[in-house]
């Protein structure tokens, strides 16, 4: 698994709220389809929850399924698609990666992916997927840059944000 050269489409927005950025997670998440992989970087408190449980309200799994993984490390959802839900956060290299059979899963492509904390170990993502970066833009707003390394992401990104 490896990054390509650069991404094919960019685009950044601010979501002026978190409602806003759960929003835009339901409109991605209507959108998934089983193999697309989505990589979400941002310190703590960007958002990330938000756009995650907006993307697995949207792929229709009941909000009551979805949790953190830290834990587990990969959540599997089940609803218009199925989903897993990973969290690298806790986990120090691609060799410890690796152990938890995440290669495996990504490869299967039976499943849309959304992966947090994608930037601790980059190299978990597969040469076309979609990176979600989130920033601080104030007390309740945030920035989103979305980078589509791939035609399918690329067209994923333009259906999502246009």
């Amino acid at each position: 698994m490896s990054e390509a050269a650069g991404p094919v489409r960019t685009r950044r927005l601010v979501s002026p709220s978190p409602e806003q950025t759960h929003a835009l997670g339901v409109k991605l998440g209507t959108l998934l389809e089983p193999g697309d992989f989505v990589g979400l970087v941002g310190e703590l408190g960007a958002g990330k929850t938000h756009l995650v449980r907006g993307v697995a309200e949207g792929a229709g799994v009941a909000k009551s399924e979805v949790a953190s993984p830290t834990f587990a490390i990969v959540y599997p959802y089940e609803g218009r698609i199925p989903l897993y839900h990973a969290d690298l956060y806790r986990l120090a290299d691609y060799e410890e990666l690796y152990a938890t059979g995440f290669v495996d899963m990504v490869a299967d492509n039976d499943r849309a992916m959304l992966v947090e904390w994608l930037d601790r170990i980059p190299q978990a993502a597969p040469r076309e997927f979609l990176r979600v970066t989130l920033r601080h833009e104030g007390e309740a707003a945030r920035s989103l840059e979305a980078e589509a390394f791939g035609a399918r992401p690329a067209a994923l990104l333009e259906a999502w944000l246009g």
